[in-house]
Order: C-alpha cells, then sequence, then structure tokens
C-alpha cells in the first residue's frame, strides 16, 4: 500500500471495511501505527482508534507480537479513560495478553477493572465478554453479565416497583438504539447457549425483548421514520420533568435522546440517503398536537404525527451531519467531534 501523507478518518472507516481483503493488510496496519507515531493523522483524536484497528489486524493474521503493541499504543493514545473507546482497546489488549501465558493474570486484572463498565457503556458487554471467551473465561463472562442484568433489573425495579417484561421492554430501547439492559442480555444469552445451560427467566426476557425489537423495527421501516424527532436541552428538560412516561419513547436523559438520534442518522446514512436533517420539536408544539388530535401523548401515533407536522418547516430542520471540527449539531456548543459524534459508537 502506498504511504499516504495524511490519513483522514473517511480512509480510517475505508481501511476498517477493507484492509483484510487488501493484498498486504499486515503493511496497512503498519501504516496506520506509523501514522499515528508521526503526526500524519489529520484529527490526532483518531491515534487510538488506528492504533486499535491495526491490533485487530495484526491479531487476526496471527501476528500477536505486533499486536500486542499496536493495543499497548492504543491504550496511551485515549487521554480520557472514560471515553467508550478505550474500553474497547483495553478489552482487546487483555484479550491478547491472555495468548503469552505468563500474562495471564495480568489479563483477568484489566478485565476485572473494567467490569463496571458493563452497566454504563452498550458496547461493553460484547467486547468484554468475546476477551473473556478468548481466555477460556466463560464461566466469568456468564457470572459477570448475570450480575449486571440483575443490579439494572434491581434498579429499575426500586424505580418503578416492577420488573415485569412489558416494562423492562421500555428500558431496554429502540431498535434503532438499543439500552444497555438489552446488550447485557443479548450476550449473558449468548453465553449462557454456548455454555448449555438450562434456559431461565433472563433468557426468556432476552427473547421476548428481541422479538419486541425486531417488530418495532419493522413497524420504524414502515412509517418511513418519522418519529425521529429532536428536542433542544431546555425543551427535553421540560419535557420528561411534566411527561416522565415519555423517556421510554424519546430518552431517560438528553445524552441518551441525542444517542439514539445520532445512531439512527448513521444508520440511514449507511443505507445511502443524504441531505439528512434532525426536525426540532417543543413540548408546546407536541402537546398542542396531541390536543388536537385528541390522542394521548404516549400514543406513538402522536409522536409520529408531530415529527411529520414539524419536518416540512425550514427553520425547525438541522441539517446533519456538520463537519468533524464544526459545531455540534446538538447546539451544546462542543465541536462535533467531542459530542455526538462519539455517541453513534455509544
Amino acid at each position: 500500500m502506498p504511504t499516504k501523507d495524511v490519513i483522514t478518518s473517511a480512509d480510517l472507516e475505508e481501511f476498517r471495511r477493507s484492509a483484510l481483503g487488501a493484498a498486504n493488510p499486515l503493511g496497512i496496519a503498519a501504516e496506520l501505527a506509523e501514522a499515528a507515531e508521526q503526526g500524519r493523522l489529520a484529527d490526532p483524536d483518531d491515534a487510538g482508534d488506528a492504533l486499535t484497528l491495526a491490533a485487530e489486524i495484526a491479531e487476526v493474521r496471527a501476528k500477536l507480537d505486533a499486536a500486542l503493541r499496536y493495543a499497548e499504543r492504543a491504550v496511551s493514545a485515549y487521554p480520557d479513560p472514560d471515553d467508550p473507546r478505550a474500553g474497547f482497546a483495553r478489552a482487546l489488549r487483555a484479550r491478547l495478553l491472555f495468548r503469552t501465558p505468563d500474562r495471564v493474570d495480568e489479563a483477568m486484572a484489566e478485565l476485572t477493572a473494567l467490569r463496571p463498565l458493563l452497566t454504563r457503556e452498550p458496547d461493553a458487554a460484547a467486547y468484554l465478554s468475546a476477551s473473556l471467551d478468548a481466555g477460556g473465561r466463560s464461566g466469568t463472562a456468564e457470572e459477570w453479565l448475570s450480575d449486571a442484568v440483575d443490579t439494572l433489573l434491581g434498579e429499575r425495579a426500586s424505580a418503578t416497583g416492577t420488573t415485569a417484561a412489558e416494562d423492562v421492554a421500555v428500558e431496554a430501547g429502540t431498535p434503532e438504539a438499543p439500552g444497555i439492559l438489552f446488550f447485557l442480555l443479548q450476550q449473558r444469552h449468548r453465553v449462557r447457549r454456548n455454555l448449555n445451560l438450562p434456559h431461565d427467566r433472563n433468557d426468556d426476557l432476552a427473547d421476548r425483548l428481541e422479538t419486541q425489537l425486531v417488530r418495532r423495527a419493522e413497524q420504524q421501516q414502515q412509517t418511513g421514520g418519522t418519529d425521529l424527532l429532536f428536542f433542544p436541552q431546555g425543551e427535553f428538560d421540560r419535557l420528561v420533568a411534566d411527561h416522565p412516561d415519555l423517556t421510554g419513547a424519546y430518552g431517560a436523559d438528553w445524552d441518551e435522546h441525542r444517542a439514539r438520534l445520532e445512531r439512527e442518522l448513521v444508520r440511514q446514512a449507511n443505507t445511502g440517503r443524504g441531505g439528512l436533517t434532525v426536525p426540532a420539536g417543543t413540548v408546546d408544539g407536541l402537546t398542542g398536537y396531541a390536543g388536537r388530535t385528541g390522542a394521548e401523548l404516549t400514543d406513538p401515533e402522536v409522536r409520529a404525527g408531530y415529527a411529520r407536522e414539524v419536518a416540512p418547516r425550514p427553520a425547525a430542520l438541522i441539517p446533519w451531519p456538520p463537519e468533524r471540527n464544526e459545531a455540534c449539531w446538538c447546539g451544546s456548543g462542543l465541536k462535533y467531534k467531542k459530542c455526538c459524534l462519539p455517541r453513534s459508537r455509544s
């Protein structure tokens, strides 16, 4: 692969899609690592991503020493320990350490330190269980996932007084933005199936939730995604304060609200749609629409109808996506790359 003077974020995405099918994938891995070291990345914040991708390529090609070097550099490249990408890089490093006999204890210590992420980061259930599986610790993965599920179900029971499947389905999220509980149940179900453990109540719950989410996704496709609606922070805070029963539809907090929208916009962009915009709504507008139609705010048709009503109004439409270094579309005042862009991966 010819050396590029500067590697952009778009180049990284292309390498992620095509590197393993290239004539010299290990050359691509080395190129990515050199670009990070030599400051040849268009966005310095991409250093950790470039090194993580290099480690993944080297791991697949069975160059474990190189993969571990890249992974260790990737971990160091994320200065913010709360960056969701840092957790994946650390779990990848632990997965590689399991394959070095005298560093198995170090691998387990690293994953144990990451264990609290299971109840905070949606992707953690997948990458932690995968690393434990690779180290022959699937039983530990089942134990950790089960404990995390119990923790979230216990928190929900304390907040609502119930853990009924229909109520937990709200906590699980939407098809476009499943919640942490959904991912935990999904990965726990997978691990238990591989361990040939008997089906239990939470396995049943995982099956039911997946069926419900598939149905919701089909309904969303039929309506063309008309429920896509953004509430600026002040409006959102007022919305959930006045109508807490709408958190299942729009998110438990503003961070979750923005993350759901960002992931849905990314999904639509990946289908080839261009010229995407985010319609911005107001509490008064939504309640007014419900009043005119004589329906309850909890009715999905009311939310979809109001979104359709707002969508043709140019003043209410926010162009998406902004450039990485431009102000984020959500109005937070932060750069897009520091605000909602990472939410598409969370």
